[in-house]
């Protein structure tokens, strides 16, 4: 058996798509185009100076030939897509002369070409914040029909682990949303699942994380994720979903028939809901730097078309990873 990324890449292969990247003159970025090309499982395409991604890419010994680069600042596409963004964007008081100046931002470009049909999915965030990626993609693509919220998660591979699916988690929401209502916290729960069984499985198991778990503790904390379970069980009532369960009650078999004995969830839960994050950040760079877990993301769900954020702190590894997986996410 093969390690979740590989399981990924190859699915990417069974029907190539084309994935832009946003940063193509940032050196991560160009070694990861060059193992997507070298590997086969997506066409990419690097937005920036062609001169300088060419420089950089010779200076550290790496083989771009072959992958399409396009200058956000001189393409033959500025005028198509500056007039698509006045349209979208006109309404919001948007001028002809500034849609025509904002396209020329790279993040926006390539935004541009997801929704021109040029690139099935964009991939940024290497070098930029979240808002930077976030922004344009909500501007340009908007949600996808039925979602309210747009979040993001983390897929998780945690090597030598016999919890979650053979080590494999996603994390949900760790990059965007700061503090969700119950609500909003009932809508991550439902999308995260639906993630994970486009991505990894078709049997999620969500836990609605607390520091409490079935009433073990009181405060408003805890009254917001026992909401949030409620209310995430009324709108996906076929969902294996539970909460308020502590991190070792979900997941851990032994410690969930003491504590939750009843629970659908406890003890093999795959998909795990922070209630805010700084709960979520901090549980993953934990899971990243103390058990040596692989951390894919921020992939971002409820967005009408796959466009994915990056960790700053990402490896080359990293951002090949998330290229392979917004290759699959386009797929469906």
């Amino acid at each position: 058996m093969g390690t979740f990324i590989e399981k990924i890449k190859e699915r990417a292969k069974q029907d190539i798509k084309t994935i832009v990247l946003a940063e193509g003159e940032e050196i991560r970025t160009l070694k990861a185009a060059q193992t997507a090309k070298h590997e086969g499982y997506a066409n990419v395409i690097l937005v920036g100076n062609p001169d300088k991604i060419k420089a950089t890419a010779a200076a550290e010994g790496l083989d771009v030939e072959g992958i399409a680069i396009v200058d956000s600042e001189n393409s033959p596409k500025n005028e198509e897509y500056a007039n698509a963004f006045y349209e979208l964007r006109k309404n919001k008081g948007v001028t002809p002369e500034q849609a025509a100046e904002t396209i020329k931002d790279p993040s926006y470009y390539a935004v541009m070409m997801v929704k021109q049909g040029d690139a099935d999915g964009m991939v940024s965030g290497a070098i930029h914040s979240s808002a930077d990626t976030i922004r344009p993609s909500l501007q340009i693509l908007k949600t996808a029909p039925g979602t309210k919220l747009v979040s993001a998660f983390f897929i998780m591979n945690v090597p030598n682990c016999e919890y979650g699916d053979n080590g494999t988690f996603i994390f949900g929401d760790c990059g965007l949303n700061q503090d969700p209502t119950a609500d909003e916290l009932s809508e991550i729960a439902i999308s995260s699942a639906e993630s994970y069984k486009q991505l990894i499985g078709d049997d999620p198991k969500v836990a609605m994380l607390s520091y409490s778990t079935y009433g073990s503790a009181k405060s408003p904390l805890v009254d917001k994720v026992q909401e949030a379970t409620k209310l995430a069980k009324e709108k996906a009532p076929n969902l294996k979903l539970d909460g308020e369960l502590q991190f070792d009650a979900a997941i851990v078999d032994s410690v969930a028939k003491s504590k939750a004995p009843s629970s659908p969830v406890a003890g093999s839960a795959n998909v795990l809901i922070f209630p805010d994050l700084n709960a979520g950040n901090i549980g993953y760079k934990i899971a990243q730097r103390l058990a040596k877990a692989e951390a894919y993301g921020p992939i971002l769900q409820g967005i009408a078309k796959p466009v994915n954020d990056l960790s700053r702190g990402c490896s080359a590894e990293d951002i090949a990873g998330v290229i392979a997986i917004t290759a699959v996410q386009a797929q469906n």
